[in-house]
């Protein structure tokens, strides 16, 4: 009987398969050698030899993480591999010779800057700093005040500038100088300081208004009297009046009295005065308690000209020989702006540009000096500062009539200057004839050169090209290109190829009337007479006076290079700040702005601030 598979089949054992034992191992033995004779791949190894042994990782405990030591090397080398990649491009950027960019050599009026500004170290005076760099200049007049016998009640007088080849020490057109300078680094302090020359300029403002702050009791509201001059150049007494004209002798061995000359009614210096404060506080601004003394001392001053009025050179005094006054109603427009922009008081404002007060000071006459600045008349510099004011902050009613006055006033006096116009004749050299052909003629012409440049970029930074005059418009090149004439022939660009800045070029003047600069510096003091022979000398000066810009040729481009005509060869103060501001206009390229603000610093907004806008509205 059969039996049957249950999936199928029958369950009877074949005869092939009822082999023996032996039978079956013996081919079972064949099966594995066939079997081992053919290789297994890794799933069926894994199948005969179960999970095979992990290859170890190798890690590095850095603390903080831990990290693959693989992953650590090629880190640290690849960190190793930059560092010195970068020391060898450093190495070779050090090593290999590189061709720097040399920066352009300084223009003409940069050079002759520096050294116009050394002039007023020459012409120190007291207790010199160790750092005046002149060499042949020492301590002098160390008793100046101490020993007057005029009664004078200001005792320390010691300091300030000599005026010009002598050693008195005028206040007025000192004054007038500490102003403008002060106002060319106001408007060009980004040029000096990149002729290196923002301290030194400053510094010699300084050493002028400290000493202005002695001359009057600076500490009171109110004072009765200020000191005028120190010194004395009245010749009439011959020799048994030794002064500051009569001798010729250097300042280090003054040994003569030096009389203080003071005033009690001279509104013209006072307010010349308060001027130069005032623009000094504004150049101070930084030095808070300078600045709020120098506001105070000029407060006082300007109180004192407008309470006991009268001209300084009033009654013969020895002043009106040399710088004779000839009105104070300028000095009232030209301080009181002055005062006005160092404390933004608008009554300063108001009185400045009042039309009575313009009308006063020649502002409607015309006449042949209209729009001369000088020590004298500093009209056309206040209707210059005022158009500024117009240009920039149009301030408006009740100041508008007169600032548009002087704004159109101040367009004529610059069409004036142009060679198109006949108000002023010229050399053949082409030096303008400001003073009508009168000695000493370059002091007016520097002040022209600083306006001129000055308004031209006053209309710049206000994106006006240009004015009219007339029907005709002229661009503000015209301007510039009037100063850069004037100063080019000053510094040798002129018929004789003489430069009359001393020091500046290769010719320039050799025989200055300074006493100073005329007698060498030889341990020997030579007395009131004794220094005569110096000055008649005909051999150069033993010292330069560096930068000194002497009186000028005359209006037929001639000079004569003589150390007694002191209408040829004597420089002095007022002069000399001018040519440093129109230096300082025309140095650099045109990139350089002026500072529209820093004028401005202590002015109040005109009008009112806006209300801020209201809030957003919210449902």
């Amino acid at each position: 009987m059969y039996g049957r598979d249950p999936w199928g089949g029958p369950l009877e054992i074949n005869n092939a398969d009822s082999a023996t034992d032996d039978d079956r191992s013996r081919n079972l033995n064949d099966f594995d050698r066939a079997a081992l004779s053919r290789p297994l791949d890794e799933t069926q190894q894994s199948w005969l030899l179960g999970p095979g042994e992990e290859k170890k990782k190798k890690y590095v405990d850095l603390g903080c993480i831990i990290v693959s030591r693989k992953i650590f090397v090629w880190t640290v080398g690849v960190i190793l591999a930059a560092g010195f990649l970068a020391g060898f491009v450093t190495l070779i950027v050090k090593t290999v010779p590189r061709h720097h960019k040399h920066p352009p050599p300084p223009d003409n009026y940069t050079l002759a800057l520096e050294k116009a500004l050394m002039f007023f170290n020459a012409q120190k005076s007291g207790r010199l700093p160790k750092h005046n760099n002149v060499s042949w200049r020492g301590n002098s007049c160390l008793n100046d005040g101490k020993g007057d016998k005029s009664g004078a009640v200001i005792k320390d007088l010691v300091g300030g500038y000599y005026d010009a080849g002598d050693a008195i020490k005028f206040h007025f057109p000192k004054a007038f100088a500490m102003t403008m300078l002060s106002w060319s680094v106001i408007e060009y302090s980004a040029k000096y300081e990149a002729a290196g020359e923002l301290n030194h300029v400053k510094e010699i403002i300084k050493w002028g208004t400290d000493y202005f702050l002695k001359t009057f009791n600076s500490s009171a509201d109110t004072i009765s009297q200020i000191v005028a001059q120190v010194g004395k150049g009245d010749t009439s007494g011959g020799p048994d009046d030794p002064n500051d004209h009569s001798c010729w002798m250097r300042p280090e061995d003054i040994d003569y009295e030096r009389p203080v000359t003071e005033c009690s009614s001279c509104s013209d210096l006072a307010a010349e005065m308060a001027a130069a404060l005032a623009s000094a506080s504004i150049v101070f601004k930084d030095n808070k308690a300078y600045s709020k003394k120098l506001v105070h001392g000029a407060a006082t001053l300007w109180k004192f000209a407008r309470d006991q009025r009268g001209m300084y050179t009033a009654g013969g005094a020895d002043a009106a020989t040399f710088y004779n006054s000839s009105m104070y109603w300028d000095e009232f427009v030209w301080g009181g702006t002055w005062m006005y922009y160092a404390t933004g008081n608008q009554s300063y404002l108001y009185l400045a540009s009042h039309p009575k007060l313009a009308k006063h000071a020649g502002a409607f006459w015309g006449g042949p000096d209209y729009g001369v600045l000088s020590w004298d008349n500093k009209l056309t510099g206040a209707q210059v500062l005022l158009t500024r004011l117009r240009l920039f902050l149009s301030p408006g009613y009740p100041y508008e009539e007169t600032l548009q006055t002087f704004h159109n006033q101040t367009s004529i006096i610059m069409c004036s200057y142009l060679p198109y116009f006949s108000s002023f004749n010229r050399t053949k050299g082409g030096l303008i004839q400001l003073n009508h052909g009168r000695p000493q003629p370059l002091q007016y012409v520097v002040n022209a050169a600083f306006l001129a440049t000055l308004y031209s970029d006053y209309l710049d930074a206000a994106d006006t090209p240009g004015w009219y005059c007339g029907p005709n418009f002229y661009s503000t090149n015209e301007l510039r290109k009037f100063a850069q004439t004037q100063i080019d022939y000053i510094l040798g660009k002129n018929p004789r190829k003489m430069s009359y800045l001393v020091g500046f070029g290769s010719h320039y003047p050799k025989h200055v009337h300074h006493r100073g600069a005329s007698i060498p510096k030889n341990r020997i003091k030579y007395s009131c007479t004794g220094g005569i022979k110096w000055r008649d000398s005909k051999k150069p000066n033993p010292n330069t006076i560096v930068g000194a810009m002497v009186a000028g040729p005359d209006r037929h481009d001639g000079y004569h290079d003589v150390r007694t005509n002191y209408n040829y060869s004597e420089p002095t103060l007022a002069g000399n700040a001018g040519l440093v501001a129109a230096l300082v206009a025309l140095s650099g390229d045109r990139t350089s702005k002026i500072d529209k603000n820093t004028i401005f610093s202590a002015v109040p907004p005109m009008f009112p601030t806006p209300p801020p806008p209201p809030a957003p509205w919210k449902p």
